[in-house]
């Protein structure tokens, strides 16, 4: 039986059963649905709009509704479109004539959309949590590698020499944008819907407000219309995922470099590292090959939502059922990608001397060349030629550039002391640089902001 058999007869089409069901993936949202019922019926009794004891009956209803759905033994059934059906129809047949006013005051349209954002809620936090662990773990090991350095790239190139902390901690501050993205966006979908009806509000006294309370939420909708059409907390969510998951691919993507023999600064550990079915010899990074392929997955699923929302008129629309796949998916996908990788980063073994032996190219100390000359009154420009020109003459005619240096009017000796292994990296002295000075002040910055980021989201 239908939730509207009332108005049309004759049945609905099985054709359109199958494309309109649900069931096969909203019931994840069992447990905000039941919490969401509990509220309305609650606020049911205090509008006076049902008694004690049908307050009382109903609540115990959905209370076994839940041991059954936890158990595994609740009973779907073959016309259960979807889970509001479901738990409607056992709340049903557990309490009898009063299952029937379980729905008074309520449309799906504003059901869904509470348990949609109860889900999303909840689902933020405990993501947000993870990349909080995630950054934990680059905290860490940004301490534990200490003065360990490497060379910093651009255009993939080798440019100066960096310290690993610094490195792993630039991840870590994209890492904390994203919590603040999360942040926010759990604040701007901390709004019941509850109570909007199908897009009108009713003429029932409903007590939107204290559901709102029951439910955790800090306030209810504003315009009734808005409240059962916005899916732009959905769009948020997935936005953030999205763009958290180009962070990940982004850390995924260097590792895959790190741990080739063509740079072996990194060794993975086995637990975390996968072999070939041909090959004896492989040793493959498909945690962060995964982490990399992941993102394209969550952009997909931000831009098919976002292709949906941009032609709907108002209220709601049955297109809004499209909200919910790429919305589970995409929270399924990241933790799956945040629990890997993390323990991947937790595991890996840095090659010091591989990489500090990348980083003491003489040529790496450049600019640090150019800066020695600019304090002594040389203009940058002239500076930078100069140096330049000494590269350049160091390539063609296959004589360290040291050499050069040292016998460079200009220059001299103790310019030439600055090409001296680690000796660059050291000189990293403004705030934010990549230096020992700065990055040990980051770190103390970033375990504050670790402490407080937990303390925003509640864990």
């Amino acid at each position: 039986m239908t939730l509207w058999h009332g108005r049309l007869g004759g049945g609905t089409a099985s054709e359109v059963m199958a494309l309109s069901a649900s069931l096969p993936f909203d019931r994840i949202l069992a447990p905000d649905d039941l919490a969401g019922s509990r509220a309305h019926v609650r606020g049911l009794g205090r509008g006076g709009i049902l008694d004690e004891t049908e307050v009382a009956t109903l609540i115990t209803a959905l209370d076994q509704v839940e041991a059954e759905l936890a158990s595994g033994t609740f009973a779907f059934a073959e016309d259960d479109e979807d889970i509001h059906t479901a738990v409607e129809r056992r709340v049903t047949e557990i309490a009898g004539e009063v299952g029937a006013k379980l729905h008074t005051g309520r449309s799906r349209n504003d059901q869904i959309a509470t348990d949609l954002r109860v889900y999303a809620r909840r689902s933020v936090r405990e993501i947000a949590g993870m990349v909080l662990d995630l950054e934990d773990v680059l905290a860490t090991r940004a301490r534990e590698v200490g003065a360990v350095y490497l060379p910093g790239y651009t255009h993939l190139q080798r440019a100066q020499p960096v310290l690993l902390a610094h490195h792993l901690l630039a991840h870590g501050q994209a890492l904390a944008r994203d919590v603040d993205r999360l942040v926010d966006t759990l604040v701007r979908m901390d709004v019941s819907p509850l109570g909007a009806g199908a897009l009108a509000g009713s003429s029932l006294p409903l007590d939107p407000d204290g559901v709102a309370a029951e439910l955790g939420f800090t306030a209810r909708f504003e315009n009734s219309l808005d409240a059962v059409s916005d899916r732009d907390f959905v769009a948020e969510v997935l936005f953030d995922i999205a763009l958290l998951g180009v962070h990940l691919s982004r850390i995924g993507e260097e590792l895959v470099l790190w741990s080739t023999d063509e740079f072996g600064f990194v060794v993975l550990d086995d637990a975390y590292a996968t072999g070939s079915s041909m090959l004896p010899q492989k040793k493959n990074p498909d945690v962060a090959e995964l982490a990399r392929g992941k993102a394209g997955r969550l952009l997909g699923n931000l831009t098919g939502l976002m292709a949906t929302l941009k032609g709907l008129p108002l209220a709601y629309n049955r297109d809004l059922q499209e909200d919910k796949e790429p919305l589970f998916d995409s929270v399924d996908q990241i933790r799956l990608v945040l629990a890997a990788l993390t323990g991947l980063l937790r595991t890996i073994v840095f090659d010091a001397d591989r990489m500090q032996a990348a980083a003491d190219s003489s040529a790496a100390a450049a600019v640090d060349l150019a800066e020695w000359l600019v304090e002594r009154g040389v203009p940058f420009r002239q500076a930078h030629a100069i140096v330049g020109g000494l590269v350049r003459d160091s390539m063609e005619r296959h004589v360290p550039l040291s050499e050069l240096v040292e016998a460079h009017p200009v220059l001299g000796t103790d310019a030439a002391g600055l090409l001296a292994p680690g000796v660059a990296v050291t000189r990293r002295t403004t705030p934010g640089g990549a230096g020992p000075g700065p990055v040990q002040a980051q770190l103390d910055r970033f375990a504050r902001r670790l402490q407080r980021d937990r303390e925003r989201i509640g864990m």
